[in-house]
């Protein structure tokens, strides 16, 4: 059985970093490139208390399979990964599901470590320090492009002053 590379994508950029290097793992070790995407009903987790039908649930698994599809669209547009390639789209917290996906003691998980911002972390657990925590296997944790780090750092320095919001003083 050939060795997986298992990677969790949801469009970010820091996602797509991880997609690149990971594609590149995959060359590099002549492995299976095992894209995930983790996605949930609208409103929250599982946990959620709004209770959807079996339409809501169907539009919103066939909008995770279409998410999926352009995420690796746009990130093939130029080069196709010249690995075997899969994707698989899980209702469910994305650091479980990644866990799981990547269950074999034989397979690498690579995620992002993307920034978060001041904010998040009390609200919601970081999917890479999970994966690290709970893997089976190895995890790769791709930092941010350096580009991306950088934008990020400037939007967060910059607050929306008067002027900027278009307010005038008059």
């Amino acid at each position: 059985m050939r060795q997986r590379i298992v990677v969790g994508v949801n469009g970010s950029p820091g996602s797509l970093t991880a997609l690149h290097r990971a594609t590149a793992e995959a060359q590099e070790r002549n492995a299976d490139l095992h894209v995930v995407l983790a996605w949930h009903l609208p409103g929250g987790g599982l946990g959620g208390r709004a209770t959807y039908g079996a339409a809501v649930l169907r539009e919103c698994r066939e909008a995770a399979v279409e998410d999926l599809r352009s995420i690796l669209d746009s990130a093939f547009a130029v080069r196709r990964p010249g690995v075997p390639l899969s994707g698989l789209t899980v209702r469910g917290e994305p650091g479980a599901v990644l866990v799981e996906a990547a269950r074999s003691n034989d397979d690498l998980l690579v995620v992002g470590t993307g920034p978060r911002g001041r904010w998040l972390p009390g609200i919601r657990p970081s999917v890479t320090r999970y994966c690290l925590e709970h893997a089976a296997c190895p995890v790769l944790a791709v930092p941010p492009n350096p580009l991306e780090a950088e934008l990020t750092a400037a939007r967060g320095a910059i607050w929306p002053l008067p002027h900027m919001l278009g307010e005038r003083e008059r």
